[in-house]
């Protein structure tokens, strides 16, 4: 359970960065949602990644063979989050409350692979 409360903690600060790029690019660049969303997510797996290799999981393994895996399960949640994304915008969902739904979706997903692949 510490664990995940400190995979919630860490992922608070990624998402605050993701979020933030995204209504940025949005609002300020007038990208499409879908578009903005890839966008944050993979800004923001950089700081999830440095803070779940050393906070969360104290992980002390091979920094390349845990950054490769850990942008791989990013990649994978970044595209399940933008397709979320789209489809929800597509049926009329405010973008934000889209992502919302996208990121509830893809945490429990990316933590239970990262857990047991990226940081075992």
């Amino acid at each position: 359970m510490r664990q995940l409360l400190r995979y919630a903690g860490v992922g608070a600060a990624a998402t605050l960065v993701h979020y933030l790029l995204l209504i940025a690019c949005v609002e300020l660049a007038h990208w499409k949602a879908w578009t903005a969303s890839g966008y944050g997510a993979a800004m923001g797996a950089q700081v999830a990644y440095l803070g779940n290799r050393w906070f969360t999981f104290a992980h002390r393994g091979s920094l390349s063979t845990s950054w490769l895996r850990f942008q791989i399960l990013a990649l994978t949640g970044a595209v399940l989050g933008m397709g979320i994304v789209a489809l929800a915008v597509h049926l009329h969902l405010y973008y934000l409350l889209a992502q919302m739904l996208a990121t509830v979706l893809v945490m429990g997903f990316t933590f239970t692979l990262n857990r047991w692949w990226t940081f075992r």
